[in-house]
């Protein structure tokens, strides 16, 4: 049996760095960047525990273009390195002298070194036809050495003339990669990259880095002040935020950050991924599936932690029980911190309700938990008294004696357009219902959710039937008619629109309610509502004619007047037009039915008719 050790073929491995390690080359300056930030980082460390002899002086990282000769320079004044050190970390693919450095100073250091794989200076081959390095190590005695390689096995080491302690890298570019020659284009990577490095930046003689974000400050040294001019930083155009919640955690898992509750208009025009990722402050990506819970994805700000697994290329998350713990932690603090808000200050609360019942309706409907814990501020509106809004418990107490159906389940009223459906609004609360807001976009999904998780409700369209048929039992008053005008009625009424499929019935309202009015059944309302889009697995519903019953009301007086007219052109006309107004209100007159309608109203008015 023969046994070995694998060794990695250079040959092979070059070509494979220099093409696939990174999916966007510009990823490079962020990884050159990180290597002088941790040797920077570093002798701050070294500094504080006395290896490090002397005054440190200025410690900065230099980003400098020479267009002339094509170079991108990346200069620190950081721990440096040996000849020594130049073999073992740069010649040897994949060996990391973070990870090294982390394992003997552990407990001790408060720096945040980045680097954990030792492929990242290797991007640079990415860009560059050559590579040199010029490193001085801080070690008193030490002497600079110079190291260059073209991409290929073969590389060159000698001594160099350096005074300054710190490494340089000089990238030589290669002709497809001279758009990192512009200044405009370096600095877009740099503040998209290293804008909250914690050690100064400088490009074109400006720092281009705050070194001291909000998220790596205590909540306690922070105003509210503070927490929203770092918004601005974030989001320069973007309006005041509702209010943030401040993440500081260091045990099982490291995690900080701020996340900001925007203000969401109505019109929901957002964009999702404003969330972004650091690692030690370094940027990493907008794009936080999986750590973040979903319905809290249109949150906006930063989270920051080095628990997080990453690839080697720093872009795409790899499954661990990290990420699960970090997004069961999110949901727990911002269902805590809703919590907070609406016991401490409820008009507040109410008042930001309109942006905020996406983030709490969303996540009721994705995250159980979250909705065991939201049940308790969640809060629909009343629809006639804008200013008044129940919790669950609280609609059941206001209307646990009124409205429960047959079979003993509390009716939620609701209506998705108070202008539109005003006329079914009144005709409700005039019998003492309470009707509530549901005219989000989410809320049709809501609604089907939250009835297959609350057993004992059922919610109901206030629109969707005559109001003394929305609650079980019905209250209806003896029809003033005989059974022969009840048929009459009936008959005239039975009109045949477009699209539609209409029943017809007379019952005794109150002389007070509308003459006729059309209604929808709930669940084939819901069914068409849903269908429509739901793309081609909705479309067998979409098609269906719309179901709609037209309830006359028999005991209105000009139920009276039409069966007494002996002009039968002219109570036709009444009859459609009456029908018609009732489906206006329903906005199922359209097209052709709706412009027969405005010129039969236009000759109903004329003199002489």
């Amino acid at each position: 049996m023969q046994k070995g050790q694998i060794r990695v073929n250079t040959e092979n491995i070059f070509p494979v760095i220099k093409k696939f390690l990174y999916s966007d080359h510009e990823i490079f300056l962020r990884e050159l960047i990180s290597n002088a930030i941790d040797a920077s980082q570093k002798l701050k460390t070294y500094g504080s525990t006395g290896e490090a002899k002397g005054d440190l002086g200025e410690i900065r990282v230099d980003v400098l273009l020479d267009e002339k000769a094509k170079t991108l320079t990346i200069k620190d004044r950081g721990v440096g390195m040996t000849s020594e050190e130049v073999d073992r970390y740069i010649n040897q693919v994949a060996f990391s002298s973070a990870e090294e450095f982390l394992e003997k100073y552990k407990g001790q250091s408060e720096a945040n070194i980045i680097g954990h794989f030792g492929l990242g200076f290797y991007s640079a081959f990415m860009v560059s036809d050559r590579v040199e390095i010029r490193t001085l190590s801080y070690r008193e005695g030490s002497e600079a050495v110079r190291w260059e390689c073209d991409g290929s096995p073969e590389y060159s080491l000698e001594p160099a003339e350096k005074d300054d302690r710190g490494t340089e890298i000089i990238l030589h570019l290669n002709a497809e990669s001279e758009e990192f020659l512009e200044p405009g284009r370096i600095r877009s990577i740099l503040e998209k990259f290293c804008r909250f490095l914690p050690v100064p930046i400088y490009f074109e003689d400006k720092q281009i880095n705050n070194t001291q974000p909000a998220w790596v400050k205590k909540p306690s040294e922070l105003s509210k002040e503070d927490y929203e001019k770092f918004y601005k930083e974030l989001y320069p155009f973007n309006e005041t935020p509702l209010f943030w919640i401040h993440l500081n955690v260091d045990y099982p898992f490291n995690l900080t950050g701020i996340l900001y509750f925007p203000k969401i208009k109505q019109s929901y025009e957002i964009q999702k991924d404003k969330i972004q990722l650091y690692s030690n402050q370094v940027f990493v990506t907008d794009e936080v599936k999986d750590i973040v819970p979903e319905f809290l994805m249109l949150l906006q700000g930063v989270i920051d932690s080095p628990d997080i697994p990453l690839n080697v290329s720093r872009s795409y998350l790899q499954g661990d029980p990290n990420v699960r713990k970090i997004n069961a932690h999110i949901t727990k603090k911002v269902a805590d911190k809703l919590d907070e808000i609406f016991h401490s200050d409820r008009p507040s609360f109410q008042e930001k309700w309109e942006s905020l019942g996406l983030f709490v309706k969303y996540g009721m409907m994705t995250d159980d938990k979250f909705r065991e814990k939201a049940e308790k501020f969640h809060i629909m509106q009343d629809a006639t008294a804008g200013d008044t809004y129940y919790t669950l418990a609280e609609y059941k107490t206001h209307t646990d004696s009124l409205q429960k159906n047959k079979d003993g389940k509390l009716v939620i009223l609701y209506t998705t357009d108070p202008v539109q459906q005003d006329g079914y609004i009144k005709a409700a609360t005039a019998r003492g219902y309470k009707v509530v807001r549901m005219e989000t976009l989410v809320d049709a999904s809501f609604i089907n959710q939250m009835e297959s998780r609350w057993d004992d409700v059922r919610f109901t369209r206030v629109d969707s039937d005559i109001a003394e048929n929305l609650i079980d039992p019905a209250d209806l008053k003896d029809s003033i008619l005989s059974q022969e005008e009840t048929e009459k009625l009936t008959s005239l009424f039975s009109v045949t629109p477009e699209g539609l499929q209409l029943t017809v019935e007379v019952k005794g309202l109150s002389p007070e309610a509308p003459p006729v009015m059309a209604t929808r059944p709930e669940f084939m309302r819901r069914m068409k509502d849903m269908g429509a889009v739901s793309g081609p697995m909705g479309a067998f519903y979409a098609n269906m004619p719309d179901e709609v019953t037209l309830t006359v009301n028999g005991n209105h007086p000009v139920c009276k007047k039409i069966l007494s007219m002996e002009d039968e052109a002219g109570r036709d006309s009444q009859v459609r037009n009456l029908a018609d107004l009732a489906l206006l209100s329903q906005g199922l007159l359209k097209g052709a039915e709706l412009t027969a309608f405005v010129e039969r109203s236009m000759t109903m008015l004329a003199p002489g008719s």
